[in-house]
């Protein structure tokens, strides 16, 4: 049975928190009723018996002080001295609700009186002289009690009784006076029942309501907020077992908040970012235009204003391409769709693609490491993710080296097919240690320096990085305490990926 509060609305599936329990709490009530039922029955039969059994069984001893004192004759005459009075056997089938039988039986198992249709008991009960035994029998169809004893001869009392030596005393009882007691101890039990168990459910029910009523208060409570309300849950207004639940809440309610401020700020770096370009492109066509209505236009000036109108255009769409490159690398999903990886084929790639940008700048731009065919380790990972990785890191590279210096790409693959390795170094004017936590922040550029970039590049791959469980470490490429006045320490960018031999 599912039940659910009033003002409670279930989808079509969805479970029931409150019929669940509900369900848990009636379930075995109504599994141990009809228990209850079988076992009262036993009881009451039981019940029922005993005072019967009892007054059968002074019956069947009252006939046994009669025959002891002829159960060691077996003559005519003491016979008929057993044999009850007409009045005595009257009073035996005086009973208005059941039929009584009695018997009396010699040693050798003669009828002596009583009724010859009343069996005996069976040769495995046994017995012992004046031991007052029951058993439950058939006379015909009826079923009957029977009260039975064996009574010794005289001067015999303490003997094993046989067959030879005892007379057997049998007093039955038809069961209708024990079944209508029986049905009357059954009633005054369980039809009470039957108001209690539905009161016992009611009970259960409103005790259920009230104990989920704080559920319900806290549903409203969070329903009420505002939208942009990620403050924590108050905790002192609700029970100890929903206490974990309402803290996981506010754990992500706090995570939640960090991320959306984090988006916030990232969006007004990246607005900042892009209205630099967009308000020198709207400032050179805004002059040149004004030149043109002049008439004053010369052709120099206006070459110069397209430049700056072309460079701005090109800023504008680096920055929108770093931010749809940083989306990509945050995309979870995204990232979760995997194959094998070629590092080396990879680096390679972007290497020549970067080739007539780092000879335009005066740069030597090389790669160390195995061919696209020799390598041997595959990682596991987003191709295009990784790809993008090292695009990020060599762009940086060529945009903070000197004309004339060297930009190196190297992939090691480790012997032992555990790691592969990349490595990205240049001989630049390199990052302080106390900058090289910040400079993987979005929009955050080394102090001194007048590169014309977006910010974003190393903050793609920190979290292209982090995505695909890489180890990034940054440290000079030469040792600054050996470098001439002229000579940068450079920067050598290492990332550690978990790979695997390749099928």
């Amino acid at each position: 049975m599912k039940a659910v509060p009033a003002d409670a609305t279930v989808e079509k599936g969805q479970r029931s928190l409150f019929g669940e329990i509900l369900d848990w709490m009636l379930a075995p009530l109504l599994l141990i009723w009809p228990i209850s039922v079988a076992l009262t029955w036993l009881v009451a039969q039981s019940i029922a018996n005993r005072p019967y059994d009892r007054e059968l069984g002074e019956i069947a001893r009252s006939l046994s002080l009669q025959a002891a004192s002829v159960a060691a004759s077996r003559d005519a005459a003491d016979k008929r001295r057993y044999a009850l009075a007409p009045e005595a056997a009257a009073l035996l089938r005086a009973d208005e609700t059941d039929t009584v039988y009695y018997q009396v039986r010699a040693a050798g198992g003669e009828l002596l009186q009583g009724d010859s249709a009343l069996p005996g008991p069976e040769e495995t009960e046994g017995g012992t002289p004046g031991e007052l035994r029951f058993r439950d029998d058939e006379i015909g169809p009826e079923r009957v009690r029977v009260a039975w004893l064996w009574v010794p001869p005289e001067g015999q009392a303490g003997a094993l009784v046989t067959t030879k030596g005892a007379m057997l005393i049998q007093v039955a009882e038809t069961l209708s006076k024990r079944s209508r007691l029986t049905n009357e101890i059954i009633k005054g039990v369980i039809l009470p029942q039957f108001v209690i168990l539905p009161l016992a459910v009611l009970l259960v029910w409103l005790a259920l309501a009230r104990g989920i009523a704080p559920l319900g208060e806290l549903q409203r409570r969070i329903r009420s907020r505002d939208s942009s309300d990620l403050s924590p849950i108050d905790e002192r207004r609700i029970p100890d077992e929903v206490a974990p639940l309402v803290r996981a809440i506010n754990d992500l309610l706090g995570r939640l908040d960090q991320s959306i401020s984090a988006q916030k700020h990232f969006l007004a770096d990246a607005a900042h970012q892009l209205k630099t370009p967009l308000a020198g492109l709207r400032t050179q066509a805004e002059f040149a235009q004004a030149q043109i209505d002049a008439g004053r236009i010369e052709p120099a000036e206006l070459h110069r204003s397209l430049e700056q109108i072309a460079l701005s255009s090109q800023r504008a769409a680096h920055m929108v391409n770093q931010l749809l490159a940083m989306a990509r690398a945050e995309d979870k999903e995204h990232a979760a769709q995997r194959g094998p990886v070629n590092m080396a084929e990879t680096a390679i790639e972007t290497v020549r693609e970067f080739v007539p940008r780092a000879l335009e700048r005066g740069l030597d731009l090389g790669y160390e490491g195995p061919s696209a065919e020799a390598s041997s380790l595959r990682v596991l990972g987003q191709a295009f993710l990784i790809r993008e990785l090292i695009r990020n890191l060599v762009d940086n590279a060529l945009l903070y080296t000197p004309r004339g210096g060297t930009v190196t790409v190297r992939v090691v693959e480790d012997p032992f097919g555990q790691v592969s390795v990349l490595q990205v170094e240049d001989s630049g004017p390199g990052i302080l240690e106390s900058e090289r936590d910040k400079v993987f922040q979005p929009f955050y550029r080394a102090l001194g320096t007048n590169v014309d970039g977006s910010g974003l590049g190393l903050a793609i791959v920190r979290e292209i990085a982090l995505q695909h469980g890489a180890e990034l470490q940054l440290d000079d490429t030469r040792d600054r305490r050996l470098l001439a006045e002229d000579e940068g320490p450079g920067a050598r960018f290492t990332l550690r990926f978990k790979a695997q031999a390749r099928s």
